[in-house]
């Protein structure tokens, strides 16, 4: 499955969005396999950080000058919020640059797997928990819904997924989302409909 999912990557164009006023960000999307299924882990931010408190993300940040690329964005931030070895990162592919609503970032998302079991070393200040949902949850069992999310003004389509107690939305749902469309390609699970749709 992990070559299927490198080369389902690498067969999509990848859309960038470089806009005025948005700062560039980039988050990695962890996968790996457990119980015989494959997870994608999360993070909780906390509720000291300067954006998105408290909200589930995952691993990830700004781009730093010293960064060379966006990739090695994620994988720094991934270093230094949750311990994650870059050594530990395999790279799979990137998904379409997701923009922020609130805060003016531009999130390049770069999938990789990582090893299973794993010892995370978290940074208290910058993440609450670290926590994973497997593939099959997101897609058969989370509750998903696309509404109209008010700002500035404007009617922007937000979405969000909620499983077990966790509610995912905002810019990290749409990059779930993305993945889960080219899971989808890969596997051929359906995921249920959203419940509203914004047209």
């Amino acid at each position: 499955m992990k070559e299927k999912i490198r080369q389902a990557l690498l067969s999509r164009q990848k859309k960038t969005v470089r806009r005025e006023g948005l700062a560039e960000a980039a988050v990695l999307v962890p996968l790996f396999f457990k119980d015989g299924e494959y997870h994608m882990l999360f993070t909780r931010r906390s509720n000291l950080v300067a954006h998105h408190k408290r909200q589930i993300s995952f691993p990830g940040g700004g781009r730093d000058q010293c960064d060379l690329s966006l990739m090695e964005t994620a994988i720094r931030e991934s270093w230094e919020e949750i311990g994650l070895d870059p050594g530990d990162v395999e790279v799979l592919g990137e998904l379409d640059d997701t923009p922020t609503t609130t805060s003016g970032f531009v999130i390049s998302p770069i999938v990789a797997q990582i090893p299973y079991p794993y010892e995370f070393k978290v940074c208290d200040f910058e993440i609450d928990q670290v926590f994973d949902i497997p593939i099959s949850g997101l897609l058969r069992e989370a509750k998903v819904s696309i509404a109209p999310y008010a700002i500035e003004g404007r009617l922007l389509p937000s979405c969000t997924y909620e499983y077990r107690g966790w509610v995912i939305w905002g810019a990290t749902a749409w990059i779930v989302r993305q993945f889960l469309e080219v899971w989808k390609s890969i596997d051929g699970t359906q995921s249920p409909q959203a419940s509203t749709l914004i047209g």
